[in-house]
């Protein structure tokens, strides 16, 4: 008997170690087929073992790792616990968990079982780098860092933890660091999509456009149907004002992916500046629909709204964006010009919002330490200007013609050109400056540097809180002395901005108090060149036997106020019909909304005639047929105003309680029309209706308003181009003074 039994007990070893041989052949062709992508071949085989051996970890945690790879999650979840279950102490069971975790998005599980992975196994770099993901994932980009960076310690050359660190980086907005890690990434494997994508999205932050479209089109090429790749190269296109091109990629990355929210994105951005605003939305709406509480979403339906010329409604939704994100920059700097709209926004209200700008976002931004530099108050100037607006652009008009008339042994010219843009604007600015920049491919720090290097004694920003601004530039303070003005010259808010550029109508003595900066008074807020090339016209009433107003400013500036009080002026004026001109009147939803506006007032639709987008010679030609210009409230023309006058064609204004409302009233005062200005509605009623009866002095005004602007210091551009070198001249000894 126990011969016989040790016989059986022999055999049955025999066979037992000829079945472990055939398992572990098998189960080295299952991970072999694994490894090869060839899934389903390796799940047969991991069944064929679990049926004879239901609890071997190896071919338990393979299936797992195949139902990961077919997509079936949860399936892949049961398998992989259960093989945690057969072996607790395998650090790879427990990290490929965490990539199921991941992928369900249950983050804080897939962060447990990378710990308990790192934990088994300390040196473990795919579960350090894991981590890592995780924890970028759960919006922890410095924690994940720290994975990134053991794991890089380990494995120098580790493409995907540079290229994760990169983009951890990018989150936290380190920019230069963030392109240098995924440069590295790289060095080690040139064909990292992932890598290269982001070195897209870096350059495109530091302004290096030439680098990302040369990273974006190597990552296209790797991945042509990409739709995040799509989408970041359409935002390179927009940033470069390339905006048909940037619609193309947008919509394309819609059709492979509907609801990516950078596409949504780009294309709402899109759609507002080529004026197709319904079409931007539906992509703000969609992104809202997507997340109810997208700030993105949310400030683009306001900027829409804006385009309507609805503005309480455009301000409510970026005050509900900023209600998420208090620091969200594009929405603070949209509810700055926006404020600017708003009849009840006064100078305390215009002013709030420009600190708020300065509280979330400058002051946190370090200044400069300047090198010393001579203190001669007599000596050469160098001037500065920074802007997006060298070109066809109405700040570029009121910059143009004081270039043209510096003083150049007391001042050196400088220009930063701030966008990609160029027209035969761009190349008269270039002629008149004694140096000029490029700067649209520098980012904020290296614009500073420049204007460092430069030695620039007084740096002037054009753009104000406009699009294309360089504001965060002037935080820094790269130079001893910064003033605002031309183009949106409003104030600022920020505490290293020195002086505002403005006139005593534009902002009165009483709200100077306000501003972060000082205000140094002009003959006016602004000049022109002379317009010579308007022909001469006859007064439209004297040939059509009614008098025709004319509104030739931007849709949004029109308000429903202004309205109402357009309507009760047509309507004491005896078949009166008005003109309204403005590019965003191509776009059939503007234009109905407007008519239906003016409509809901009481104007007779067969008495409005609404006019598109126009070359700017035949913009002018189009004021032949004006006999009155409307100033609209409380948001005023600028360049319109002046082109007005230019063409013979008076302008009533009316004076508000913020700078915006007051810039129609500083022209037409700087002029000498004071008595075309207005001090509330009735007012401004009562000027169109007592001058609409004097054609003989409307026809004078026609032929001697020309003549009357250049005898003004507003319109003698000579005079005023030195008006403003005496205050440069003040700001200069009064910084040479203090500094010494």
């Amino acid at each position: 008997m126990q011969s016989s039994a040790g016989a059986r007990a022999f055999q049955n070893a025999r066979l037992q170690k000829k079945l472990k041989k055939q398992v572990d052949a098998i189960i080295s062709a299952a991970a072999t087929a694994f490894g090869q992508g060839r899934y389903a071949e390796s799940e047969t085989l991991c069944r064929q073992i679990l049926q004879a051996i239901p609890d071997h970890f190896d071919a338990t945690h393979v299936l797992g790792r195949c139902a990961q790879q077919g997509g079936r999650l949860d399936e892949a979840e049961q398998l992989l616990e259960r093989a945690i279950v057969l072996d607790p102490r395998s650090h790879e069971a427990h990290n490929n968990l965490a990539a199921v975790h991941l992928a369900l998005q249950r983050f804080e599980a897939a962060r447990a079982c990378r710990e308990k992975a790192i934990a088994l196994k300390p040196n473990f770099v795919p579960a350090l780098v894991g981590l890592g993901n995780t924890l970028l994932q759960m919006n922890l980009p410095e924690q994940a860092i720290e994975q990134y960076d053991r794991a890089i310690a380990l494995k120098p050359d580790h493409a995907d933890a540079l290229c994760n660190r990169g983009l951890a980086e990018l989150a936290l907005g380190q920019f230069e660091r963030g392109l240098q890690s995924l440069e590295r990434a790289l060095l080690f494997q040139p064909r990292h999509a992932e890598a290269l994508v982001g070195k897209g999205v870096a350059c495109i932050e530091l302004k290096h456009f030439d680098e990302a479209e040369a990273a974006l089109a190597a990552a296209l090429a790797l991945k042509p149907s990409s739709a995040k790749i799509l989408a970041q190269h359409g935002r390179l296109n927009y940033e470069l004002e390339r905006l048909e091109p940037a619609l193309a990629d947008f919509e394309a990355a819609l059709a492979i992916s509907p609801k990516l929210e950078l596409a949504l994105r780009g294309k709402a951005q899109a759609c507002l500046v080529m004026g197709k605003t319904a079409q931007a939305m539906a992509a703000a709406a969609a992104l809202i629909e997507r997340n109810p509480s997208s700030e993105v979403g949310l400030a683009l339906m306001g900027f829409a709204h804006s385009n309507q010329g609805e503005m309480d409604a455009a301000i409510s939704y970026l005050d509900r964006a900023l209600a998420i994100r208090p620091d969200y920059a594009d929405a603070i700097r949209g509810k700055i010009f926006l404020q600017d709209f708003r009849a009840e926004a006064d100078f305390a209200v215009q002013q709030a919002v420009r600190r708020d700008w300065w509280d979330f976002i400058g002051s946190r931004i370090a200044r400069r330490r300047l090198q010393e530099r001579s203190h001669d108050p007599e000596r050469q100037i160098v001037v500065g200007y920074v802007g997006a607006e060298f070109r066809q652009h109405s700040a570029a008009l009121t910059l143009l013609p004081v270039l043209r008339h510096h003083d150049r042994a007391g001042f050196k010219i400088v220009c930063y050109s701030c966008s990609p843009a160029r027209d035969e604007l761009t190349a008269k600015f270039k002629s008149l400056a004694d140096v000029w920049v490029d700067a649209w491919q520098l980012s904020d720090d290296e614009l500073a540097d420049r204007i460092e290097a430069d030695q620039i004694d007084i740096l002037i920003d054009v753009s104000g809180h406009t699009t294309g601004n360089r504001l965060p530039v002037f935080a820094r303070k790269p130079a001893p002395i910064q003033a605002t003005g031309f183009g949106h010259a409003t104030g600022t808010g920020l505490q290293t901005m020195d002086y505002v550029l403005a006139d005593p109508v534009f902002i009165p003595q009483s709200a100077r108090h306000l501003l972060a900066e000082k205000v140094f008074d002009l003959p006016c807020l602004n000049t022109i060149d002379p317009i010579a090339d308007v022909p001469p016209s006859e007064l439209p009433m004297l040939r059509n036997g009614h008098l025709t107003f004319g509104v030739f400013n931007r849709v949004n500036k029109i308000s429903d106020d202004a309205i109402r009080v357009w309507a009760k002026l047509m309507h004491e004026v005896t078949g009166a019909k008005i003109i309204v001109k403005h590019t965003l009147l191509d776009d059939p939803l503007v234009r109905d909304g407007l008519l239906a506006r003016l409509v809901a007032q009481g104007i007779a639709e067969e008495n409005i005639t609404c006019l598109g987008s126009s070359e700017r010679s035949e913009h002018l030609r189009a004021f032949a047929n004006v006999d009155i210009s409307l100033d609209p409230f409380p948001q005023n023309g600028g360049i319109s105003t002046w082109e007005s006058f230019y063409a013979g064609v008076p302008v009533v204004a009316k004076l508000g309680i913020g700078a915006s409302s007051r810039a129609g009233a500083s022209i037409v005062t700087a002029v000498g029309l004071g008595d075309w200005v207005a001090g509330n509605d009735d007012g401004y009623v009562e000027i169109a209706r007592r001058f609409a009866a004097q054609p003989e002095h409307l026809a004078a005004l026609r032929t001697g308003l020309p003549a009357r602007i250049a005898a003004s210091p507003a319109g003698n551009v000579e005079g005023y181009t030195r008006a403003l070198e005496t205050g440069y001249r003040q700001f200069w000894r009064d910084y040479c003074s203090t500094a010494s």
